[in-house]
């Protein structure tokens, strides 16, 4: 009997996901390994639509922003969306950190979500480019994006951008580097943000869940990927250390209280789920807000896999609602 034999039995996929795992089944992809992470990343930043596709006729401009890093790192790039005719105003901003298991990804791989939500709220989107283990592990991911926020906060009023209603957001290692962003500001006393948007965050490097378990060999991001890109960030040594910096899993962190106001938001069917509703409970526990969803039989990251499916249209208003309501704007 495999080890894969013994998990606990998975939380079944909803139907619309289902139907599109299956048909990623019948085509599948190179595995993704230490190996060929980087071979994986070529041309990363021409896989998905440029901006101006993107933004498809709508009333959004962009720019690209070249931004200095950390002390003694590299500078940071950027992208800045904003919506025409809102010069002279001073907007609420989304700043967005891409998803890629901290090993993979680009920022355009996430620019459709950033405009879509320029476009419906009116607000400013900024994407930001990190670093990537393993040649790059902890903390450099976590510390560019710290950086990429500290510089917009401290340049808010140049970009027309209200400072007290900045929310930091992404999904999945974008989702956890965003908590660890949340948790470096408040430890560091750095600018405050309006809120922490944590789409099915990568937050516990342990992989001891119930869900990390069931998981395993199945669904879009697998129990053995999760081992894989903990290993890279952290070292296959501490890979799955309890005792791991919180700034690089926020699971690690023992006091999770006076964090801005959180979304968290995982699929039922998927590796994160326990990780993610135990984050919410602990900021619960402290007096904290935090406002959770956990979407039956949505697999990891489904929006951006079965963006038509019912679930997704779902998720999605769900987010526009917090959001507007976080950052004061009108329905």
């Amino acid at each position: 009997m495999t080890t894969t034999d013994l998990r606990p039995a998975p939380v079944p996929f909803d139907p619309q996901v289902q139907t599109v795992l299956d048909a990623m089944a019948q085509n599948p992809q190179p595995a993704l390994t230490r190996e060929t992470i980087a071979a994986s990343r070529i041309g990363a930043e021409t896989m998905f639509p440029a901006n101006d596709e993107v933004i498809a006729g709508r009333a959004v401009s962009w720019e690209e922003r070249v931004i200095p890093g950390p002390a003694g790192a590299p500078d940071l790039e950027l992208t800045v969306f904003r919506p025409h005719g809102t010069e002279g105003q001073a907007l609420p901003a989304l700043y967005n950190i891409h998803g890629g298991g901290m090993i993979v990804g680009h920022r355009t791989w996430e620019h459709g979500r950033v405009v879509d939500l320029v476009a419906e709220l009116g607000v400013v989107g900024v994407t930001v480019e990190y670093r990537l283990a393993p040649e790059n592990p902890f903390p450099a991911g976590a510390e560019d994006c710290y950086a990429g926020f500290v510089w917009l906060a401290e340049n808010a009023a140049a970009l027309g951008i209200d400072p007290d209603r900045i929310v930091v957001m992404g999904g999945s290692a974008g989702g956890g580097f965003s908590a660890a962003v949340a948790l470096m500001a408040r430890d560091r006393q750095g600018p405050r943000m309006a809120g922490q948007l944590l789409l099915c965050p990568m937050i516990d490097n342990t992989n001891t869940t119930v869900s990390s378990h069931q998981y395993s060999r199945l669904g879009t991001w697998t129990r053995e990927l999760n081992e894989l890109a903990w290993a890279c960030v952290l070292g296959d040594d501490d890979a799955d250390s309890a005792d791991a910096p919180a700034f690089a899993a926020p699971s690690r962190a023992t006091d999770l209280s006076g964090l801005p106001p959180a979304f968290i938001e995982v699929g039922a069917a998927e590796t994160f789920r326990d990780e993610d509703v135990d984050y919410a409970t602990r900021i619960w526990a402290t007096g904290g807000q935090a406002e959770l969803h956990v979407w039956a039989g949505g697999c990891h990251g489904f929006d951006m896999y079965v963006p038509d499916a019912e679930i997704s249209r779902a998720a999605l208003a769900t987010r526009s609602s917090w959001l507007r309501r976080i950052l004061g704007l009108e329905g």
